[in-house]
């Protein structure tokens, strides 16, 4: 094994928790079969609230499934985890329209299909700045000029012309404008037609033909009153608001962005100032909220609870929102109240584990009709693995987007996989390749910082220049504007 390959292992060992490279020493992959990494090269952390490492199998022998490895196959597939999550969404009773001014709906779902009012144009307008003519030329120009905004202007008769602004109302019996570049005016103020710049003989002795129409926007050009502009389901983006507006609409009918709370769980959670005394920053209450909102949400309340099991069953039931979003808590644990609270609730637990890495402890319930809870895992790479597995087409589909067309990419490199889960790795877009981060353990957020997209690695790994799967983060695609309206 040559050093540089040996460094390249054990760094990718340290971006795994205790369990995965224990995983990994018990079930290598193909890159792991010949050479096993020390476990004592993996992170020695063991994480807190759903993150926290099974116990090994005890006196299990070699090949023999141990408890934790038994508990991964109760999991749900990745892929199927996401489904699972639009399918209960789509289960929820349909929720009620409502109409919106144009500066709320950014971001929102039509709800009905936006129809034209009028036409568009709803008259006849001059598509330069220039002069209205009508017949042929050279024609005598009036004194008065039209510009945008004015009432009708009078009509043009034969052989006259007036000026004109863009978007101006065109006079009645006009069959032209002439553009200014295009006109000329010979010394008794009459209007000729002429090439703006001459290129040869014939263009500098001769004069410029006029189109009938040229240059004018014929009312109704874009559409007729009664038109669909935009179907049903359309993600309103600036340009649709625009159109809107240009059609006459003041409102617009759209489904209501999904309630979310956020329910921030640990009470080694500091909101300030550096970690110390074994407390550390909470990373996820100034990170969920955000990006909910990117993914279509209306953060309703982030409260912060503690490892307080009262508290949270107060929360949860006294929550009126679509989606309760909960960080850590998620194992079993002294302190991971999620599964006994929601036992006691009576609550369907739609998923509980999916076999990807980081963020296999995460879950899906249902507290009652069209509302759910999202469990997160409390290290913060594990909890956007849990938001973009269950949370992302939850909430996709209560705000009735659509759900991404789904694309792949040569990574730039061979990526490490897991023994039998998937991963969700960190890269950068460059050019046509995905270049995997480093930093990608659940606790890390270093990679994700800096990346565009999540590379959904299968078991066993990928080679270098192995198409895989990716998963956009909203704001690579979107831009940081437009996305957290």
């Amino acid at each position: 094994m040559t050093a540089a390959r040996s460094t390249r292992d054990g760094q990718d060992a340290d971006e795994f928790d205790v369990e995965e490279a224990l995983a990994l020493v018990r079930n290598p992959g193909p890159r792991q079969a010949a050479e096993q990494p020390r476990t004592g090269e993996a992170s020695a952390r063991a994480p807190r609230g759903g993150d926290r490492p099974s116990a090994p199998g005890t006196g299990a022998q070699e090949g023999t499934p141990g408890p934790d490895q038994r508990a991964e196959h109760k999991a749900t597939p990745w892929p199927e985890a996401r489904v699972v999550a639009e399918r209960a969404a789509r289960s929820a009773p349909r929720r009620a329209p409502i109409s919106v001014p144009l500066d709320a709906a950014l971001g929102l779902v039509l709800a009905a299909p936006l129809t034209a009012l009028t036409d568009l144009p709803s008259f006849d307008t001059s598509a330069m700045d220039g002069w209205a003519v009508a017949g042929p030329g050279p024609w005598e120009v009036r004194g008065d000029g039209v510009l945008a905004g004015n009432a009708a202007p009078e009509r043009l008769t034969d052989g006259e012309a007036v000026r004109i602004a863009t978007g101006a109302r065109v006079p009645r019996d006009a069959t032209a404008v002439l553009r200014s570049e295009h006109g000329r005016l010979d010394d008794k103020g009459r209007l000729h037609a002429r090439h703006a710049q001459g290129h040869g003989p014939a263009r500098q002795a001769g004069t410029l033909d006029v189109a009938h129409g040229q240059d004018i926007r014929p009312r109704g050009q874009e559409c007729r009153s009664g038109d669909q502009l935009l179907p049903l389901g359309t993600l309103v983006t600036p340009a649709a608001l625009g159109l809107a507006a240009a059609a006459g609409y003041d409102t617009l009918t759209v489904i209501p962005r999904p309630r979310v709370d956020v329910l921030v769980l640990g009470d080694e959670l500091l909101t300030e100032g550096l970690p110390r005394e074994g407390l550390i920053r909470d990373a996820l209450g100034p990170m969920l909220p955000p990006w909910l909102r990117a993914l279509g949400a209306e953060v309703v309340a982030v409260r912060r609870l503690g490892d307080d099991a009262a508290a949270l069953h107060k929360a949860i039931t006294g929550s009126r929102a679509d989606l309760i979003v909960t960080t850590g808590g998620t194992a079993s644990g002294p302190v991971d109240h999620v599964h006994p609270i929601l036992r006691r609730l009576g609550a369907e637990l739609l998923v509980d584990g999916v076999k990807v890495r980081p963020g296999h402890p995460m879950l899906l319930a249902r507290i009652e009709e069209g509302r759910h809870l999202v469990g997160l895992p409390g290290n913060p790479l594990a909890a956007v693995s849990g938001l973009l597995t269950l949370a992302e087409p939850l909430l996709r589909t209560l705000a009735g987007r659509a759900a991404p067309e789904p694309y792949t990419m040569p990574c730039r490199e061979a990526v490490q996989g897991h023994p039998y889960d998937t991963r969700l790795v960190p890269v950068s877009l460059r050019g046509e390749r995905a270049v995997p981060l480093h930093y990608n353990g659940p606790a890390m957020l270093r990679g994700i910082a800096a990346s565009d997209a999540l590379a959904v690695v299968p078991p066993d790994g990928a080679r270098a220049g192995q198409e895989l799967e990716l998963v956009d983060l909203p704001w690579a695609s979107a831009g940081i504007d437009a996305c957290f309206v």
